[in-house]
């Protein structure tokens, strides 16, 4: 007969010799959990192991950019935010982590354009080196291109926003405007303003950057844009203009002739000295820069005819500096005027391989002209080349 306990129900007290099952399972159970949050931590570690560790880029075939703003004073997780908001990159926790671990130095602020193809490595590289201050995407900007002139910032001009080419051209030369761009920025304008038998008034004084115009009411605002960051760039050098006995304009004028002849810096200091030696003894520059100007052409050969156009700009027939600037230079067709290199050589002429880009520099003519029979047959074929692209 089966005992009972005392309260009636079916006892509590297992039979001897039988295995207490009921503990065992509740052991089991435990053991089992135990066993699924230790599979599940580990796989949670990995994982997230690879999301701070994997700085390959999201799509390594992508062509496409985005452009993104990087604020000044944005900390590294709010451009890693951004970024992975943007599908540039896979984890904001692994741009972090890059940042920390390699001691990627101060990330600048600016616009960048970039893309899911960079690897994390990439993109930190890019940050490092300061975004542009104005909108990559061409929406509400002007681009001045280096080198460039007037004429081809105008229609940039008008290309890009609701003013004309016209309108443009117009406010260079207007004497009102002029005035109060002169005394905005004093020791600028001076002499070119006082300029005569120039095309534009602020040629060459239009810095080549990118602007945002999307707020411009007037095409004055967008030019007064450019001068103001002239004046930045230039303002620096004033002092060591005054030394060198040239005025703005001519230094100017030298610096706008010198960013299209030369490409390094090198060839640009010693073009300087060949300029300078050449106004040294009152002999014409005979620039094709100046002629092309004077032409109103991109050509890359000129002819005979070309370098006898009645021109105040044909620095071939005119020695001198000549009216004024010719384009848009850089500081560092600035810095050439100011520093030329191997003037004390003599060097007066210069011929350039328009295939190569070497430049040959030479002191007697018979020498420039043996120069020029080497580099002819490159030059004629880049010439026929770009006339037959048009």
């Amino acid at each position: 007969m089966t005992e009972f306990d005392s309260r009636g129900s079916r006892g509590g007290i297992m039979p001897q010799g039988q295995p207490q099952k009921k503990g065992f399972g509740r052991l089991t159970i435990i053991a089992g959990i135990v066993l699924v949050l230790l599979i599940g931590g580990i796989g949670f570690g990995v994982y997230h192991h690879a999301q701070v560790t994997d700085y390959s880029a999201l799509n390594p075939k992508a062509t496409t950019k985005k452009q993104i703003e990087v604020k000044s004073g944005s900390s590294a997780q709010v451009i890693a935010t951004e970024l992975k908001d943007k599908g540039v990159i896979r984890s904001d926790k692994a741009f972090v982590h890059y940042v920390d671990t390699k001691n990627v130095a101060e990330l600048k602020a600016g616009y960048y354009l970039l893309s899911p193809s960079m690897t994390i490595k990439e993109l930190t590289s890019k940050l490092t080196q300061g975004g542009s201050s104005y909108p990559l995407n061409g929406e509400g900007t002007v681009t001045v291109r280096e080198g460039e002139n007037a004429d081809a910032i105008a229609t940039e001009v008008a290309n890009k926003t609701k003013f004309s080419k016209k309108e443009f051209l117009a406010a260079l030369n207007d004497s009102a405007f002029l005035g109060r761009l002169k005394d905005a920025y004093p020791g600028l304008l001076d002499d070119a303003i006082n300029a005569t038998d120039v095309r534009y008034k602020l040629e060459g004084y239009l810095y080549p950057a990118t602007y945002d115009v999307k707020d411009a009411t007037n095409v004055r605002e967008i030019i007064n844009q450019m001068v103001a960051n002239d004046y930045t760039q230039f303002s620096p050098y004033f002092d060591q203009i005054k030394q060198s006995g040239m005025n703005v304009q001519q230094v100017m004028t030298l610096a706008s002739l010198i960013e299209r002849e030369g490409v390094s810096q090198e060839n640009r200091n010693i073009i300087a000295g060949v300029f300078l030696n050449r106004i040294k003894v009152n002999m014409p520059l005979a620039s094709d820069v100046a002629v092309k100007y004077a032409l109103n052409t991109d050509k890359a050969n000129l002819s005979n005819k070309d370098v006898k156009v009645d021109s105040p700009y044909n620095l071939y027939a005119n020695a001198g500096y000549g009216p004024g600037p010719f384009d848009s230079p850089t500081v560092s067709s600035v810095k050439a005027v100011l520093n030329p290199q191997d003037q004390d050589k003599g060097y007066l002429f210069f011929v350039a391989n328009l295939k190569t880009g070497e430049i040959y520099y030479s002191k007697t003519y018979d020498e420039q002209l043996k120069n020029t029979d080497n580099v002819q047959a490159d030059n004629d074929a880049v010439g026929s080349a770009s006339s037959s692209s048009k």
